[in-house]
């Protein structure tokens, strides 16, 4: 995944918006031979909703530190996916860790059919038409990273027809 995100990381002008959205807050604890050592650990998705997204993981022992050190670790991996009509491209499967999830395009009108943690990567990214369906784990944090993933393997008809030495009309006919 860390190789999919180096080709595609990209940056953004400063006076970008980027709104956040915290997925969740865990309390961690760290056993220590003085006793328990109690934190939280907080992951939030960063996006502009036109196609750009970043997720970041922060650690602390209070939890809006970790909220804002999560924010900025998200704002260092932005990558761009590839959006048409506010769907995305083509069907796409995707599995890390025990989350295995499945994207497919949906036709405009029919809203985000997806679950929490993946709802808000959608959202981020600007998705507003898409059927989504997690099977296997339901961690938040794998389920977050696998939907990046998949995101991320998404191939832009553009980039296809480049590749391929042939018109754009001919990928989407043919």
């Amino acid at each position: 995944m860390l190789k999919l995100m180096q080709n595609r990381r990209v940056r953004i002008p400063a006076d970008t918006e980027l709104k956040d959205r915290l997925v969740g807050v865990q309390r961690v604890v760290k056993v220590t031979k003085g006793g328990r050592a109690f934190g939280f650990s907080a992951i939030v998705v960063v996006g502009d909703e036109k196609s750009i997204v970043g997720i970041g993981l922060g650690k602390s022992k209070d939890v809006s530190t970790a909220i804002s050190k999560a924010i900025d670790s998200a704002k260092k991996s932005l990558v761009k996916i590839p959006i048409y009509n506010g769907t995305i491209p083509h069907e796409q499967s995707s599995k890390f860790g025990g989350a295995k999830i499945v994207i497919k395009p949906a036709s405009s009108g029919t809203g985000i059919k997806a679950g929490g943690a993946m709802r808000a990567v959608l959202e981020s990214v600007g998705v507003t038409d898409v059927l989504a369906k997690s099977k296997g784990s339901s961690n938040p944090h794998n389920l977050v990273k696998v939907t990046l993933k998949a995101l991320l393997e998404l191939r832009d008809p553009r980039t296809i027809a480049h590749t391929r030495g042939v018109k754009l009309e001919t990928v989407f006919n043919g």
